[in-house]
């Protein structure tokens, strides 16, 4: 497929001329900036500068704790404990760091089922969409990991349940469960496995990252019709787009700001509003939580996890949990080869729209289960929502491409912006008038 048609970057004067016939790096900024960008993008497009905002500061502030930070057992809470009482604007560090994770997962979340709703993992953008998936895989790790540094009671026995997950993969589990722990049990070589993954981890996100937005740069920007921008000359394709600066930046940057005013009231005044109280015990492998319950935005993945509560034929409930907790996160990357309609949109999908909504719906249910004791009636509520889960990206969307009857597209991006934003010349009156 042929690229977008736009104006290509010449440099003017000749300090432009030999930094671009040495290092193309003033060409690659115009083409990010000046790309032609389908003009009937709504706000759900925000997601994207969210992201990258929240990849920055959690590099950043993670740079600056790791200064004040000692991954040993027996002095990773005091270290943080330090942080936040010694240290000049050491608790904004940790807060803004702690939230930020919150904010990073609240963002992916939005970004994902924009995708699915509208058709974003579709043909050319599959590559596109499960190198996301992958971002998402690793940034689950990294906060895993995140969580287990302070060294608070949820941080051990967190890290004591998920890694003994792994025990139950047949052939390869122990090995692998012993690897991550560095020994038999949750330890100081846990700790500090943890520790050096977690700082690892984050800069193989960004350098997926940049490969997902090359990715998106080669096969352009979806947008909410799903209608590709028309390529066959520059003229069309000008009518269809406008350049990403400044239309689309300063978009973008005002609705940060909004999500940002909100975050930095969250920092100050609230910032233990999504943890929990026991991470502020030390850790006690001798003491036992009544409830282990992970971060909020693990919540959704970990009922799944519990839900299993059975037996499959010779696979045993633990291991079917783990299954079920990685396969929802497995089959959202094969949706681009589940889905059979022919129509990207799910604006034009009358009978999609019911089955998303319920999908969005069955995702915070199970984030609530999470947060519950494994006990009835939430064990029945998980294993419903789990089966849901599976059943819309197994059955549902299969069967919607050969079933539903799509209502009409428009023809251009071009038509659906007019019909959304009509614009009267001088002196021209609407019929109405």
């Amino acid at each position: 497929m042929s690229g977008i048609p736009h104006d290509h970057y010449e440099p003017k004067t000749g300090a432009e001329k030999w930094v671009e016939s040495r290092l193309p790096i003033l060409g690659l900024l115009h083409a990010t900036l000046t790309i032609p960008t389908p003009k009937n993008l709504n706000w759900m497009w925000i997601w994207g500068i969210v992201l990258t905002f929240c990849l920055a500061l959690q590099i950043i502030t993670g740079i600056t704790l790791v200064m004040h930070y000692t991954p040993d057992t027996s002095l990773a809470f005091a270290s943080v404990e330090h942080i936040m009482r010694d240290v000049n604007g050491g608790w904004a560090l940790r807060y803004a760091h702690m939230n930020g994770a919150s904010l990073f997962f609240i963002a992916v979340y939005a970004h994902i089922f924009r995708g699915l709703y509208y058709g974003s993992y579709k043909t050319p953008r599959e590559i596109t969409w499960i190198i996301g998936m992958l971002i998402f895989l690793l940034m689950m790790g990294t906060a895993f990991m995140g969580y287990v540094l302070p060294w608070g009671q949820m941080s051990f026995w967190g890290a004591t349940v998920i890694t003994g997950l792994f025990g139950a993969i047949p052939v390869i589990g122990d090995d692998i469960q012993t690897w991550l722990l560095g020994g038999p049990a949750v330890d100081n070589a846990t700790l500090t496995h943890f520790f050096s993954l977690h700082y690892l981890l984050p800069f193989v996100i960004a350098a997926l990252v940049a490969v997902h937005i090359w990715a998106f740069h080669t096969t352009g920007n979806n947008n909410p019709t799903g209608v590709e921008v028309r390529r066959t000359s520059k003229a069309e394709a000008q009518a269809d787009t406008l350049p990403f600066w400044p239309y689309f930046v300063i978009k973008d940057l005002f609705a940060l700001a909004l999500i940002l005013a909100v975050f930095a009231a969250i920092v100050g005044f609230m910032p233990n509003y999504l943890g929990h109280p026991d991470n502020y015990i030390e850790a006690d492998p001798l003491v036992t939580p009544a409830h282990i319950v992970p971060e909020w935005y693990f919540l959704p993945f970990y009922a799944m996890l519990r839900a299993i509560t059975f037996d499959i034929l010779f696979i045993n409930s633990k291991l079917g949990g783990v299954i079920a907790m990685f396969g929802s996160i497995a089959i959202m990357a094969l949706a681009p080869w589940l889905d059979t309609s022919r129509v990207r949109s799910g604006r034009f999908r009358p009978q999609f729209k019911i089955w998303f909504w319920i999908l969005v719906f069955d995702f915070f249910l199970l984030m609530w289960c999470g947060a519950m004791p494994a006990e009835q009636p939430f064990v029945i509520i998980s294993q419903l929502g789990t089966l849901y889960w599976f059943a819309y990206f197994l059955v549902i969307l299969p069967l919607l491409g050969l079933i539903e009857k799509p209502l009409p597209q428009p023809e251009t991006i071009e038509q659906d912006f007019k019909a959304h934003y009509p614009m009267k010349l001088p002196g021209e009156e609407t019929p109405a008038e």
